[in-house]
């Protein structure tokens, strides 16, 4: 299992690829770590924020793919029927565009132990765009 640190904002959490349940897209992510760009708030799937990312791809298709992810449970949608994104709930989730209900791949899991994802959705809502930043984790720290 590939660790990840998810810097959010003033936050940062211990994340991990879901290497067996999204081979090709945890690899495709993780060969352009580090990544950075800005979280804001998703405009018709709920308690999430969202990364636009236009015509961005990763170059995988479908895998371990999900409409209803939980809190933390990071989705990749390819450009096509709606623009490449990626989306990152905060709580209840269900995974939508203008032109309908989504489905991403759950491809990175953020491990919330003290719920501050919470605390990301309320400055997405009432501070705007957050900058996002995935790394490797440091095995040493």
């Amino acid at each position: 299992m590939t660790q990840l640190t998810v810097h959010i904002g003033p936050f940062s959490f211990r994340a991990t690829l879901e290497d067996e349940r999204a081979p090709r897209t945890s690899a495709a992510f993780r060969s352009r770590l580090p990544f950075e760009a800005q979280l804001v708030q998703a405009r018709w799937s709920g308690e999430a924020g969202w990364v636009p990312l236009a015509a961005y791809d990763l170059g995988v298709g479908v895998e371990n793919a999900t409409s209803y992810p939980s809190t933390g449970q990071v989705l990749w949608h390819p450009p096509g029927l709606s623009e490449a994104e990626l989306l990152v709930p905060y709580g209840s989730t269900c995974f939508s565009s203008r032109v309908g209900q989504l489905a991403g791949n759950h491809f990175l899991t953020i491990v919330d132990e003290d719920g501050a994802l919470a605390e990301v959705g309320r400055r997405l809502l009432w501070e705007g765009a957050q900058s996002i930043r995935f790394t490797l984790a440091d095995p040493t720290a």
